[in-house]
């Protein structure tokens, strides 16, 4: 593609653009209790120098999607996540790249990926250490402090260096400020906290700084144009991901060179009351899609509109000509179709163009996604079909061996290979990739062999009322009564858990300290008891002292990483007796899940695992209850006793509920809590006793860990289920395959890849939960024999006596 440009002089020289991060507009338009503005300099620039209004962002509301969106001008595709969206997956044009110079100071988030897909050497950046976002610092604001003085140094070391100054004096030249402080207050402290409130002041008092340098730099000769905006906003409990207003509504400020003076109205139109909030009914307002921003910018200074950019050019911001806006409105039209022209198309009109060249790119980028639809489909039902016929043939009696045709085998297999052949010929010549070729042919071999042989949390909440009910609908609780009468109540409280608002919003550390006291004299192990409350004691310490500003104590993060590593080996070294080791691992997990707590959810593993028990005592009287074996005593059943293979039952259709029981839990235990696909449910507090510099990977995989434990917890409740009920684990294995097939290809179909990033991550994460599910249950099955079964044995002096 060509970049096009406007052909007629702009009316600046320069741009300047200030991005707070995670600033939200209502924070900064509104005034503070005693009716003063929050940021008194750029209040007195949309009432008396510019133009402002509300920058409408996209979801996923995420710091590099958002700075995408403002420098390049498009929406970036959500894969960037999986390189934490720091990387360029693909690279892409931006208004620094067709600038002449372009200086960045700021986060080395955000910075180095704007320089690395840029043609040429002519944008630099400046940047702090990754150490330096810490959110347990003193004052994070201390980030944006040390932009401005970078900023200031710059300009003032180029008055001694002749090179640098006549580079600052050429025209199409970007200087941009990433200003990370508000973000990482917001995070640590809330966006209603003093120190969010205080460092949008300092940003002010900064900005304020920056443009009467610059000016005075310049000579005051009006060539230079002034933006300030923002990434994305924060919700009122620190997080950003999805699409409330406070997470989309972001602040855009526009003034300098070429930029319209404040218009005063009588009336506007708008949905919100933010108007009469702000106190600014009498000023115009001028909202913009976020992705707008590059074109004003690009139209600005002059350089070619961004060849990915799908903005469209806010001409009321402009003081101008009407020639001059013709012209730019122009260039922006064609430079969107050139992006469909691609695609082999050509539109002749120029509003309505740019409204179907964006309808055509969406419909080439979704172009084969109903064709591998199918084919994953077909492939899916072959599968599952497989799966049951085996479970059929090996492990029930409802079949005969029937001997097989070798002649009928030769012709069934040349069959299947021919359709392979001609649906490998016809991928061939439409030169597809590799990728298609294992979608489309999968299905092949899985039907040879065929012929040859979860969207809202409070649905587990009507699901454990279901389950709480079992006992009764099966007469189990005629036999049991205690049993089950403890069944329903742990049922309904587990039940509740869904309901409840996901972790992350408002930390509880007082109750985190009240589920130490449940577990207080519990274990007949004092260590487990010690470790709980050392744990306990860590995350009240660590709190209070990230409330002080005192960081992180290093004592406290010694002794998390310990108790982390501790909690995979001290289950070994007690008694392998059934009860005893299930209870040895619950409390030796439960250090660790208490000190990645923040609120209610450091209960949800003691409710889970309380059930978990009585899960193993209801089993064993449903197999009572349906006379397919005697009652073993659980209380000396030992993990370590070989069973004999030949005591192994055949399938009951009982067990196929036993099943689904399992994979239930399996869901429970994974979204009991929340959704670790939704990135604005996601709290940094809950690693704060880890570490609290930022790291997206390190703290992601703590919150990973977070959520195995409960599965380990069920799938060593299963393991002692599978043993005690005289079942093999293939048996079982199969049967959940089956399953997770069944829910696999339903949630196929309804995996997203547009909307928040909450609604396509949970999208995603319900359909890789249930495609994993066999694989992650035979690692958990493997994890919980090792858990169960295996027990260190500590070296013991040998005494010699003499003769």
């Amino acid at each position: 593609m060509t970049p096009h440009q406007t052909p007629l002089p702009p009316p600046a020289k320069r741009l300047v653009l200030f991005v707070a991060d995670g600033l939200r507009a209502d924070s900064l338009y509104e005034l503070n209790s005693n009716s003063t503005p929050r940021a008194p300099y750029l209040r007195s620039i949309l009432e008396n120098n510019g133009s402002w209004g509300i920058s409408h962002t996209r979801v996923p509301t995420e710091s590099r999607p958002g700075h995408v969106a403002l420098i390049a001008g498009f929406y970036e595709d959500v894969s960037a996540v999986a390189k934490g969206w720091k990387e360029n997956p693909v690279e892409f044009d931006s208004v620094f790249n067709e600038s002449k110079y372009t200086w960045s100071w700021g986060s080395p988030d955000i910075l180095p990926m704007f320089a690395k897909g840029a043609t040429g050497d002519h944008v630099y950046t400046f940047c702090y250490t990754a150490e330096s976002e810490d959110f347990g610092a003193q004052d994070a604001a201390k980030l944006d402090v040390w932009v401005f003085d970078h900023v200031k140094s710059f300009f003032n070391s180029s008055r001694s260096n002749q090179t640098l100054f006549s580079a600052l004096n050429e025209e199409k030249v970007v200087l941009f400020l990433h200003l990370l402080g508000i973000d990482t207050n917001g995070h640590a402290h809330r966006p209603n906290s003093r120190e969010y409130k205080e460092n949008i002041k300092k940003v002010d008092e900064g900005v304020k700084e920056i443009a009467s340098m610059i000016d005075n730099f310049y000579g005051n000769d009006g060539k230079t144009a002034f933006i300030l905006t923002s990434d994305h906003g924060m919700t009122d409990w620190g997080t950003h991901g999805a699409g409330h207003p406070s997470e989309t509504l972001t602040p855009l400020i526009v003034w300098g060179a070429g930029v319209n003076y404040p218009r005063k109205v009588t009336s506007q139109k708008f949905e919100d009351n933010f108007l009469k909030e702000w106190k600014l009914e009498n000023l115009k307002r001028l909202d913009v899609n976020q992705a707008d921003v590059a074109p004003l910018m690009a139209s600005l200074i002059g350089v070619p509109f961004p060849l990915n950019s799908v903005g469209t050019l806010p001409l009321e911001y402009l003081n101008n000509s009407a020639h001059f806006k013709a012209e730019s409105m122009f260039t922006n039209a064609v430079q969107i179709v050139e992006q469909f022209k691609v695609t082999k198309h050509m539109i002749s009109l120029c509003k309505t163009l740019i409204n179907l060249a964006l309808e055509g790119l969406s419909y080439y980028h979704t172009y084969d996604r109903l064709f591998l639809g199918l084919s994953i489909a077909v492939s899916f039902v072959g599968w599952t079909t497989y799966v049951i016929l085996v479970i059929i043939k090996t492990h029930t009696n409802l079949t005969k061996a029937v001997q097989t045709n070798n002649k009928e085998s030769t012709v069934l297999f040349y069959g299947f290979a021919f359709v392979g052949m001609i649906i490998a010929f016809f991928l061939l010549i439409q030169t597809c990739p590799w990728t298609y070729y294992v979608y489309c042919l999968l299905p092949i071999p899985v039907w040879y062999a065929v012929v040859f042989s979860f969207f809202y949390r409070s649905t587990l909440t009507l699901g454990l009322f279901v389950f709480a009910g079992w006992p009764v609908i099966t007469q189990l609780w005629v036999q049991a009564k205690t049993s089950a009468l403890i069944w329903t109540f742990l049922c309904v409280l587990l039940a509740i858990f869904p309901l409840m608002p996901v972790v992350g919003r408002e930390p509880n550390i007082p109750l985190v300290i009240f589920t130490y006291l449940v577990w207080d004299g519990r274990d007949p192990y004092i260590y487990y008891m010690l470790s709980i409350a050392l744990s306990t004691y860590v995350v009240s310490s660590t709190h209070d002292s990230l409330k002080n500003k005192q960081g992180l104590p290093v004592l406290n993060q010694m002794i998390s990483w310990m108790t982390l590593v501790s909690s995979s080996v001290l289950p070994l070294l007690s008694p392998t007796f059934l009860f005893q080791r299930l209870f040895s691992i619950l409390l030796s997990l439960m250090s660790t899940y208490l000190l990645l707590s923040t609120g209610y959810e450091a209960l949800f593993p003691l409710v889970l695992s309380g059930l978990m028990f009585v899960w193993i005592n209801m089993e064993q009287e449903a197999l009572q209850h349906y006379g397919l074996s005697l009652k073993p005593k659980l209380a000396v059943f030992n993990f370590t006793c070989a069973t004999d293979i030949t005591q192994f039952r055949q399938l009951h259709l009982d067990d196929v509920r036993r099943s689904f029981f399992f994979v239930f839990f399996i869901v429970t235990a994974f979204f009991g809590t929340g959704n670790i696909a939704s990135v604005n449910s996601f709290d940094p507090a809950s690693v704060y006793c880890f570490l609290t510099v930022f790291s997206p990977f390190m703290m992601g995989s703590l919150l990973l860990l977070k959520v195995v434990i409960p599965f380990v917890l069920v799938s060593c409740a299963f393991e002692a289920i599978q043993v005690t009920t005289q079942l093999s684990s293939k048996s079982l294995l199969l049967l959940v395959l089956v399953i997770s097939d069944i829910m696999a290809l339903h949630f196929f179909f309804l995996v997203k890849d547009y909307g928040s990033w909450l609604d396509i991550g949970t999208s995603i994460s319900h359909y890789v939960l249930v495609m994993s599910l066999t694989i992650f249950m035979m690692l958990m099955n493997g994890l919980a024999q090792l858990l169960t079964t295996q027990r260190l044995q500590l070296s013991r002096r040998t005494k010699h006596h003499s003769t």
